[in-house]
């Protein structure tokens, strides 16, 4: 078989399965003795094993299987959930993704995890050195918690409680093989086949795993619901070869209780007759096998869920936007044309191709969109990694999560939210000690919010830290020459809030691997603007920090503003349009050498986009009024003049490349209906 075909579906099921276990053991480490999630974290490890397994990436595997051995013990009550089991688990964790992200590079999937393994293998044995582990220790050793160990854990009774209650048949099953059996791991697969094909295996006893590498005497308990009778199940597992001896007890409720009690305290149960009292004697290290699905599923008339999802590569979502986007082009193409000819069946026809084509659109678009979990989900773990390092208490509260980007914004958002994380981790929140000395709880919170407004999506990093020091920043900026001491005196406080983002800037008393406030910021700052987004910052004092990062919805197209400067065409992005309007020449002010003028209460800088542009048609025209756009940066404004108003279309974004790099007003090019090219103006760039 060729498994190069099965590659990519590897890779992805397993970054999901990766993803699960690191938000199930973060669930964990808040509530340990919540047994559900610990059979959450086991199934994605039993799947995520074997898949690998099958794939032939054996590092993998037997890594995976050492940490479904700790994990079993959990969920089957024989271990107690410490720091250092977290750890271990957390570093396995990392190790399997360096290894998946290895496959994803083309390599072997191997690493050197002996280290991992034998700090696994030390907590089944229950004899690693930490506190509190000797409890644990002693109950994995003897197989009981200190109220004795039952048959099955809350979870296994719970199922077949309810599927006892809903009338399905459940059993416990007793199998003897013959000694002289050469393939003992056979005749056990041969058994399980036939249960799993007549319903489900909740428990068995020795675990299946142990089973398919017949680490196990001659025999083996199961408990299963089935559809077949007791009869019927007797008749066709005596059936296989090999099996000399074989028992089925039907259970209800008050023998699977018996049997639970029996096992507690070690004594033979009394009923069912059928049970054999040695069952109670063997170790319990069952893995379980369906242990997700509903009571329902065992019965064979219940329907299969369809699934509603495929995946799909982005390399054709890509194509796929790129066709559209030429379909985009002839369609304003043929709007143009069909007003010029204006014939009724053309123009009734274009028309419909336009409301089509504006459904297609939206379909494509939405296809891109994806939600900012994706890149989310890896933040928990992150600032408990963090946090755990440097000694502080810190809640990661996570809102909006099922707000949707574009994927060309998710892709490029991901590495400067990282740098606000961090740095309000190191530099935002107070140790545990300068917390409770100023009257904080001593647990700090960071606020990771998302919401629409707009076209546009919001992205929130607030924390409830000491906040930014002005005459430290201050300070630091004259240090290094990025504001003068003249400057700095009329600076306001939201002024002197963004000088962090000036490249090199930092207030760290020293340089650490988490880096201090303003580290990286510059890099934040300029890829957020490259994505034609905006980042503010507000801060208090001794109350905390909050960065706010604005997107655009999508990268593909946009809606525009088209205008005329002389004989060129250029188009500004609607969602940082305030408004269009015309101002009489007598109403611009001029303040200390600044073009200016009144706009809603409040004087507002007057650029001149052919000055910016070095447009060849310009010349500054003595006309007693001219056309402006005024537009929005954050909560900054500015009015920029053009000669005419082309008026509101639809473009689609195309990078410029190598070309016009110079000019950092341009942010790309569009193809417009008349087949003429039209440059994007960054509006960003004009307000400075």
């Amino acid at each position: 078989m060729d498994m190069n075909a099965y590659l990519s579906m590897f890779i992805d099921e397993s970054n999901d399965h990766l993803q699960s276990l690191n938000e199930n053991l973060l669930r964990l480490e808040s509530d340990p003795e919540d047994l559900s999630i610990v059979q959450s974290i086991f199934r994605s490890a039993h799947t995520l094993k074997g898949m690998s397994a099958t794939m032939g990436y054996e590092d993998l595997a037997s890594l995976t299987h050492e940490m479904e051995n700790v994990l079993d013990l959990v969920r089957n009550s024989k271990l107690k959930m410490d720091s250092f089991i977290f750890d271990t688990l957390f570093k396995g964790l990392d190790a399997l993704e360096s290894m998946v992200q290895d496959i994803v590079g083309g390599g072997t999937g191997k690493a050197d995890v002996t280290a991992i393994v034998a700090s696994l293998q030390s907590i089944v044995k229950g004899d690693y050195k930490t506190a509190g582990a000797s409890a644990g220790a002693a109950a994995a050793a003897t197989g009981q918690t200190s109220g004795g160990a039952a048959l099955l854990d809350e979870f296994q009774t719970s199922v077949i409680q309810q599927s006892i209650d809903s009338g399905h048949n459940v059993y416990y099953i007793e199998v003897e093989i013959r000694e002289d059996c050469v393939l003992k791991g056979v005749r056990a697969y041969m058994v399980f086949d036939l249960l799993g094909k007549n319903g489900d295996i909740v428990k068995s006893e020795p675990s299946v795993t142990d089973l398919e590498q017949e680490k196990f005497d001659r025999s083996f308990t199961v408990f299963a619901i089935s559809t077949l009778s007791q009869q019927e199940l007797e008749t066709q597992i005596a059936e296989i070869s090999e099996i000399e001896k074989v028992t089925v007890a039907l259970l209800d409720l008050e023998s699977l209780a018996m049997l639970n009690n029996a096992a507690a305290k070690e004594q033979a149960p009394a009923a069912p007759a059928a049970v054999p009292a040695e069952a109670t004697a063997k170790e319990e290290a069952g893995k379980q096998v369906g242990a997700a699905r509903s009571q329902a599923a065992a019965a064979s008339s219940a329907p299969a869920a369809v699934s509603r999802t495929i995946r799909v590569d982005i390399d054709r979502l890509d194509a796929l936007m790129n066709l559209f986007s030429e379909l985009l082009i002839d369609r304003v193409r043929l709007e143009q044309l069909s007003s010029e000819i204006r014939r009724n069946d053309l123009t009734e026809t274009v028309e419909h191709m336009t409301r089509v084509s504006s459904d297609l659109q939206n379909i494509v678009l939405k296809l891109r969109m994806v939600p900012v979990d994706s890149v989310f989900n890896r933040f928990p773990r992150m600032i408990r990694d963090l946090a755990k390092s440097l000694d502080k208490k810190i809640d990661l509260v996570i809102t909006g999560a099922d707000t949707e980007l574009d994927r060309t914004v998710i892709d490029e958002i991901g590495d400067p939210l990282v740098h606000l994380l961090r740095n309000s981790v190191d530099h935002g929140i107070e140790t545990v000690e300068e917390r409770l000395a100023a009257g904080k709880p001593e647990t700090g919170t960071i606020h990771l919010r998302a919401y629409h407004s707009g076209n546009h999506v919001f992205i929130e990093v607030e924390e409830d830290g000491r906040g930014i020091n002005r005459e430290r920043v201050l300070k630091t900026a004259i240090k290094n020459g990025v504001v003068t001491e003249e400057q700095a005196k009329q600076l306001s406080n939201e002024d002197v809030n963004m000088l962090i983002f000036a490249p090199g800037f930092s207030t760290a008393d020293k340089i650490s691997d988490i880096s201090g406030r303003g580290v990286g910021l510059d890099v934040v700052k300029s890829k957020i603007t490259s994505l034609g987004g905006n980042v503010t910052v507000d801060s208090a004092l001794g109350r905390g920090t909050k960065f706010a990062v604005q997107l655009p919805l999508t990268l593909s197209i946009i809606s525009a503003m088209l205008i005329k400067l002389g004989s060129e065409k250029y188009a500004i992005p609607l969602t940082s349009i305030v408004e269009t309007g015309i101002i009489q020449k007598d109403q611009i002010l001029n303040v200390h050498g600044n073009r200016m003028i009144h706009f809603r209460n409040a004087i507002i800088p007057l650029v001149s986009l052919g000055k910016v542009l070095d447009s060849p048609d310009f010349n500054e025209h003595n006309e007693s009024e001219t056309e402006i756009v005024v537009i929005r940066k954050g909560d900054k404004w500015a009015a920029v003049t053009v000669d005419e108003f082309i008026g509101q279309s639809e473009i689609v974004l195309k990078t410029l490349g190598k070309y016009l790099t110079n000019i950092e007003a341009i942010s790309g090019a569009t193809i417009l209906g008349d087949g003429q090219v039209a440059l994007i103006i960054d509006p960003n760039a004009l307000i400075k």
